[in-house]
């Protein structure tokens, strides 16, 4: 059964009318994404802040940080996806969460008695990971969430993403300053086994939530592209999702330089950037969540890429703090219309057996473009210079914003039609 924004419409079963905060689901996921996103925070700052001291800035080894978190869920969506419509929900994220933790102290121990290289396996894993979980709380949100409260949900979930933008940048440079990278990547670990303790207060998974498990992972994979290539909005997200993910991998590695290059200032001045970013996310996360009602999610996902635009032209070119520092809140302020957009738009048009598999269709072509651009930023930085690689993907945001206009009139009659994709 397919969500509307209908207030009068009947609850589908096992969905809560109730408020988002009597939710258990709700209550569950979120907290588990408190305890993630601090331990990801302070990992992804201890890195970082690592390897740019043990190889002298090198560009080569801070783009690879960045190739480390998101090449795997490049590899790993469609496998993850597909898995996640088949296995239960709770038992997922409860045994990724479990292995993530494992995972860290394997590495925290050859870290402390081997070499320094493997500490990119602690952000390998855990994306790996993530690519299982990550649609497996989508499933949940679908089937116990009722339809208009989605976009709230999402939200939700960008302000708590924009409260780590502003603390975990600064909770990331006092601990890894403060007790080093052991502690730093050990906090990691906890987090995850706090993470699993919680999501095991999730209702019960119900047999009848799985899919048939006669059913071959080859087949149920092509259903998957079957069924976002025959819904419109799901194949215009696709060609959104590829041009916007080759802009974010060509800066994403890049703000530390902004930081060095164009402002003069030291590495640690990075943490400022970024809280400036989530203080803008903060505030937009708000504002989005009280209009949620009033604009359609694409008209809210084409506004936010076309800020992105915007911001990303006046970083690159900035060589002054104050300006930088206000770019920098202003393309936060922006960035929850997109998060919450994509999310919206995902989940009010996929059935709930098929949610895991469009995310493992559509995630890969955002993250499989990023690392594209991730890969190309070391290569094209010196002969295009940082500017010129910024105004590069301001161009492919100005595209991504036009291919969104065909939907500007799309009422979402496509939501209700349940459509079977299941091969001859």
């Amino acid at each position: 059964m397919e969500m509307t924004h209908n207030q009068g419409a009947p609850v589908a079963p096992g969905k809560q009318r109730g408020t988002i905060f009597t939710n258990r689901i709700v209550l569950a996921i979120m907290s588990s994404s408190f305890l993630l996103q601090l331990g990801i925070w302070v990992r992804n700052f201890a890195i970082l802040l690592y390897v740019t001291e043990i190889t002298n800035n090198d560009p080569l080894f801070i783009s690879l940080i960045s190739v480390a978190e998101f090449a795997p869920i490049f590899i790993f969506s469609f496998i993850g996806g597909t898995f996640a419509d088949r296995w239960k929900p709770k038992l997922t994220m409860v045994w990724c969460d479990l292995l993530s933790a494992v995972s860290v102290f394997v590495v925290l121990l050859t870290l402390i008695y081997g070499t320094w290289y493997v500490i990119f396996f602690a952000t390998l894993v855990s994306a790996i990971l993530s690519q299982f979980s990550m649609p497996s709380a989508m499933r949940l949100f679908k089937q116990h969430v009722p339809g208009e409260q989605l976009q709230t949900i999402m939200a939700m979930f960008q302000s708590l993403m924009a409260i780590f933008m502003v603390i975990g940048p600064m909770i990331g440079t006092f601990v890894y300053q403060k007790y080093g990278i052991y502690t730093s990547i050990m906090i990691m670990g906890i987090m995850f086994l706090l993470s699993a303790l919680v999501l095991t207060l999730l209702p019960k998974d119900k047999e009848k939530e799985i899919i048939d498990q006669t059913s071959t992972f080859k087949k149920e994979l092509a259903d998957g592209f079957k069924y976002v290539m025959n819904k419109k909005v799901l194949t215009i997200m696709g060609s959104v999702f590829a041009v916007c993910g080759l802009a974010v991998g060509l800066i994403q590695p890049l703000m530390i330089f902004v930081t060095i290059e164009n402002l003069g200032q030291t590495k640690e001045f990075l943490q400022w950037l970024l809280m400036a970013n989530g203080a803008g996310m903060l505030v937009g996360g708000g504002i989005v969540m009280a209009i949620s009602k009033k604009i359609s999610p694409q008209k809210l996902l084409a506004i936010g890429i076309f800020a992105s635009m915007i911001s990303t032209v006046g970083i690159g070119w900035s060589t002054l703090i104050p300006l930088t520092i206000l770019l920098q809140v202003f393309n936060g302020l922006f960035f929850p219309c997109i998060h919450i957009g994509i999310n919206t738009l995902i989940l009010q048009n996929t059935d709930e057996s098929f949610v895991g598999r469009v995310n493992g269709v559509l995630n890969p072509m955002f993250m499989g473009m990023m690392v594209i651009g991730m890969s190309l930023t070391g290569i094209i930085k010196t002969p295009l210079t940082l500017l010129g690689v910024y105004l590069v993907a301001a161009l492919l945001f100005l595209i991504g914003t036009l291919l969104l206009v065909p939907l500007f009139k799309w009422k979402g009659e496509e939501a209700n039609v349940n459509q079977n994709v299941e091969a001859n």
